[in-house]
């Protein structure tokens, strides 16, 4: 039977990182790395637009969901300058954008996948790629703790890292089954949902094509969980950008847990109903004769604002002064308090990133080892943390990789 000092299961940011590290830190020993894939890297190619947006310029807890006294930890441990320094390092440059998003100088994810392959090259990381893994062992022989069975047969390992992903684009290999490998060795895992994910919505009226600055407050069970403001994207389905991508996890969760759950717009967020209110009549008797659409359409786009009228049943082409104060009353509520019909997400396959998982008060924190089985580590997104749109979920990718890779090594012994 073959073997390994270390094992890492699932080739994508983590595994890569936790591969570089291990192998960086002891080069005689063994550092091999399955993946069921044919390739690797397939999300961190589509990731940021095909750009791979590989951190923020700043990152702290609560940019995560999840157990924010364990995230802050991990995050302490490898810092966005680590990061920076670390990619440097590989030939990597990045740049800042006025998002506070980093990506690559040369705009291609392409970059930064090679980067990674590369240095695992040079370190002599054994990557096996078309090798899914189907269970784990727990065993004590032949001086090994875990016989991990794949694709190709079986091979004994002195320590195991879990790098599997949750269920995010399933279509990279990362389809849910880290959950059952990290289950049948004494772990819990909490219910996972699509985070980071488009809404589809009933009301085609809404498919518009068009891009805005809106306010969203999710209410759950008659209770606002969560209210954010910025960019909305109106689409052949429903809404995305990246207001709606951080939204979506608490709509998507509060629909698993059976509870009911509405997404509400401020399509005027420097507004209230009654600033909009005063603004509109002032504008009425400034200009009007100007249409009713026209003048919405001084704060939202023409094409929403046609919509809305058209949502409401009031004449577009009416005159300002002369709107009727039940469609002025009407208009201006959807303005700033329009509950958008969604129906459902755009399912795991536009999902960026998973919510929920393996909890993280089972893991070490400074060495993310489980604390259920000694030499076994889990990293990435098969914990229960996942951060907000702009590079965060990577950042995470590379600290927890870190952390585990280096842990390991010292494991094997």
């Amino acid at each position: 039977m073959d073997s390994a000092d270390l094992v890492i299961v699932g080739g994508g940011a983590a595994g890569l990182a936790a591969a570089i590290a291990a192998a960086e830190r002891n080069a005689d020993r063994r550092v091999m790395l399955l993946d069921g894939a044919k390739t690797l890297g397939a999300k961190i190619l589509v990731s940021g637009g095909g750009r791979c947006n590989v951190t923020h310029d700043k990152v702290t807890a609560a940019d995560f969901f999840g157990n924010r006294r364990i995230i802050k930890n991990v995050l302490a441990a490898w810092s966005v300058q680590r990061t920076i320094e670390w990619f440097t390092s590989m030939g990597v440059a990045l740049k800042r954008e006025a998002s506070g998003k980093l990506f690559p100088t040369t705009d291609k994810a392409r970059t930064v996948l090679n980067a990674l392959l590369s240095r695992c090259r040079d370190l002599d990381v054994d990557i096996q790629v078309g090798r899914r893994v189907d269970s784990i062992e727990r065993t004590d022989n032949q001086g090994s703790r875990f016989i991990v069975h794949h694709g190709g047969g079986m091979l004994a390992a002195k320590a195991v890292i879990l790098a599997t992903g949750g269920r995010s684009l399933p279509r990279s290999g990362s389809d849910g089954t880290g959950y059952a490998l990290a289950g049948a060795l004494g772990h819990s895992y909490t219910s996972t949902v699509p985070a980071l994910v488009p809404l589809v919505l009933e009301d085609p009226m809404f498919h518009q094509g068009l891009s805005q600055d809106v306010a969203l407050t999710t209410v759950v069970a008659g209770k606002a969980v969560d209210a954010r403001a910025g960019s909305l994207l109106w689409t052949h389905f429903g809404v995305s950008g990246p207001v709606v991508m951080d939204a979506s996890r608490f709509w998507t969760l509060a629909r698993e847990q059976g509870a009911q759950a509405e997404v509400i717009a401020n399509l005027m967020p420097q507004w209230t109903a009654e600033t909009a209110r005063q603004w509109f009549m002032k504008e009425a008797e400034t200009h009007p004769r100007r249409s009713l659409v026209k003048t919405l359409a001084l704060v939202v786009p023409e094409r929403l604002a046609d919509a809305l009228c058209t949502a409401v049943a009031a004449d577009a082409r009416t005159p300002a002064a002369q709107v009727s104060r039940g469609d002025r009353e009407r208009l201006l509520t959807a303005c700033v308090h329009l509950p958008l019909p969604v129906k459902t997400d755009r399912g795991w396959n536009y999902a960026e990133v998973t919510a929920g998982g393996v909890p993280l008060e089972e893991v070490n924190y400074q060495t993310m080892e489980s604390k259920m089985v000694p030499g076994l580590y889990l990293i990435g997104e098969i914990l229960d943390c996942d951060g907000r749109i702009g590079g965060f979920n990577f950042q995470w990718a590379w600290a927890t990789g870190y952390l585990a890779g280096r842990a390991a090594m010292r494991d094997s012994t």
